[in-house]
């Protein structure tokens, strides 16, 4: 069975989102892009929003979003109920929200990370599983 990544960014995010959607291919990943593919001004939410709802629907195992702060993608996307997604600026901080946060969207700030560093970080939170137990009662009380 093939995993399936849902991917987005803005305007600020797309040189970075073509490199991450290489990786993920290479990975074995399929990948859904939704856009932009253009460096014209675009509104985020309209790139976040469906990659969100096509995690919260399970139709995607996780989603990727990258905009210039990464915020703006991350508030957006969770908006959505069971997108869990986490603003990442390191490896450390990427790996963390897999094991304690389950979290299932990475958003990555184009303008304050390398591209590899953003690479590095997508690696780990595609390879760490969340670890349950304790974390598992917090995950439980995120939803309104």
């Amino acid at each position: 069975m093939k995993r399936i990544i849902a991917i987005g960014s803005d305007h600020a995010g797309v040189e970075y989102k073509a490199y991450l959607m290489k990786k993920l291919k290479k990975m074995g990943f399929e990948v859904v892009n939704f856009g932009t593919d253009s460096s014209t001004s675009v509104d985020y939410p309209d790139f976040a929003h469906p990659v969100a709802q096509m995690v919260a629907d399970g139709k995607a195992d996780k989603g990727v979003l990258v905009c210039g702060s990464g915020n703006g993608v991350c508030m957006t996307a969770n908006k959505h109920e069971g997108v869990r997604a986490a603003l990442c600026w390191n490896v450390d901080v990427a790996t963390v929200v897999r094991q304690h946060n389950d979290a299932n969207v990475i958003c990555m700030p184009a303008r304050f990370v390398s591209k590899v560093t953003a690479g590095k970080m997508l690696d780990a939170f595609m390879s760490t599983a969340f670890e349950g137990g304790r974390h598992q009662n917090r995950i439980d009380k995120i939803s309104c």
